[in-house]
């Protein structure tokens, strides 16, 4: 149940948008002028009719209990969840004047929210009812020979693969940049037919970095190397030490299954963003264990066009179990059983100094060497441009620890809304800032100003 007492604020509500399109628009819904007949009620449901283009208002409600996120309901056209007018209508409820009263749902409201109770209460009995929670025996002979003949695929692939890194590099990198993106792309395709994604994900970064600016043949040399770092440890994977060949087999895109006992805790939503391949959206969604200090990772993914089900708003917490995945330094986890709605709450992750998350990133690369980032807090960190030399236009900016002379330069990508929005939160003052430590800098996520302690999602 959603505390009701305890109003959410527009940057929590503005973070569940699928898009800048959205969040735009949703934006100006946020205001009393569209909206009539509107409520809530302490059971977590908010509701009203929001003047449109047609000659009846949109019907608009949003269950805010459902232990997954927000739920949504409109009458209108939108193909996204939530739409500009569930966005709207959180924003308006957010604000905490009269426009949204408490009370009782209207009938249409309460139809809706009527079924979807039904729903989760069906699911529930089926779950606990013992016919339903006996499978279909798997045939493990059958199994063992399909993993036998994708594992021959795979190191196919990978000794494929070997072979046309040392032809790059005995015909020497400059090469690369006349043979094109093409040779890369072919490839890539020989990887996902050796039903190895992993590897055919990385073959297609490779293949990008040439002509891509200043000092691409060291990047290149780079991503080579850790491919071939791979390709050996999947050749050699009955060599290594078991959790280490677990990442193996994770990286060459050897799906995987949560195994760890699942893990009861209130996790807080650190933060939520999603990125996209035109094919694939996913969802990456960073929580806090605020008893077990545990830091996880939720991927959800939707069709191209399509926002992950998946939707938690920053800032809130939910006491839930996750069970992990197997692997070294493996952070990912699976969302299980959840006990309440998101809810408010005042706990925080303690943050680190900016060479403390410099090495934690170390350690974790120790045990992963294809790792990318590393979720940090940094703590009292203050958003600050970097002294430039010569004649370069771009402005670089990093974050300097406020009590010493130490800093954490920030990724290059880091988009220029979210950038400039973190310098305005901080105004030369510290904050705390969660993000991902990684080789090419920090890239802000959320952030904590010190007056108003308020979780700000900045994407």
């Amino acid at each position: 149940m959603t505390q009701q007492g305890v109003r959410w604020t527009a940057d929590q509500v503005l973070a569940l948008a699928p898009d800048a399109p959205s969040r735009k628009a949703g934006s100006r819904l946020g205001v009393a002028g569209p909206w009539s007949e509107a409520g809530s009620s302490g059971e977590g449901a908010v509701w009203g009719l929001c003047k449109g283009s047609g000659s009846k208002p949109y019907r608009t409600v949003v269950d805010l209990s459902a232990p997954a996120g927000p739920a949504y309901k409109c009458s209108c056209p939108s193909r996204k969840f939530p739409c500009k007018h569930a966005l709207g209508l959180l924003l308006v409820w957010a604000a905490g004047d009269s426009t949204v009263p408490d009370g009782a749902p209207p009938a249409w409201a309460e139809d809706w929210l009527a079924s979807r109770r039904k729903s989760a209460d069906g699911e529930g009995s089926s779950a606990a009812s013992p016919a339903a929670s006996v499978a279909a025996p798997a045939d493990p002979e059958a199994a063992r020979k399909r993993a036998e003949r994708r594992a021959e695929r795979i190191t196919a692939g990978a000794t494929e693969l070997e072979q046309r890194l040392c032809d790059l590099l005995r015909s020497g990198t400059a090469s690369a940049e006349q043979t094109g993106y093409g040779l890369w792309e072919e490839t890539a395709a020989r990887m996902v037919d050796a039903q190895a994604p992993g590897l055919a994900a990385r073959v297609r970064e490779l293949g990008a970095i040439p002509s891509s600016g200043p000092g691409w043949p060291v990047r290149l040399l780079e991503e080579c190397a850790l491919l071939h770092l791979l390709d050996q440890g999947w050749l050699r994977r009955d060599e290594l030490p078991p959790e280490l060949a677990t990442t193996v087999r994770s990286r060459v895109g050897l799906p995987g299954r949560p195994e760890a006992p699942p893990l009861r805790d209130h996790w807080l939503v650190l933060a939520q963003y999603d990125t996209g391949d035109g094919k694939l959206t996913t969802r990456r969604v960073w929580l806090y264990g605020t008893e077990s200090g545990r830091t996880a990772l939720l991927l959800s993914y939707g069709a191209a066009g399509r926002p992950p089900s998946l939707a938690l708003p920053v800032g809130l917490a939910l006491d839930a179990e996750l069970t992990g995945y197997p692997g070294a330094r493996q952070l990912r986890a699976e969302l299980g059983e959840q006990f309440t709605a998101p809810v408010p709450t005042a706990r925080r992750p303690p943050g680190v100094r900016t060479e403390e998350a410099a090495a934690l990133y170390g350690e974790a690369l120790r045990d992963d060497p294809w790792l990318d980032v590393w979720p940090v807090t940094l703590r009292d960190v203050i958003p600050t441009p970097v002294e430039q030399t010569g004649q370069r236009s771009d402005q670089r900016w990093q974050l300097v620890d406020a009590e010493g002379d130490l800093a954490l330069p920030m990724a290059s990508a880091t988009p220029a809304p979210r950038l400039w929005r973190l310098v305005a939160l901080s105004a030369g003052a510290p904050l705390t800032v969660f993000g991902e430590c990684g080789h090419q800098g920090f890239t802000p996520l959320t952030a904590w100003p010190r007056d108003t302690g308020e979780t700000v999602p900045l994407c």
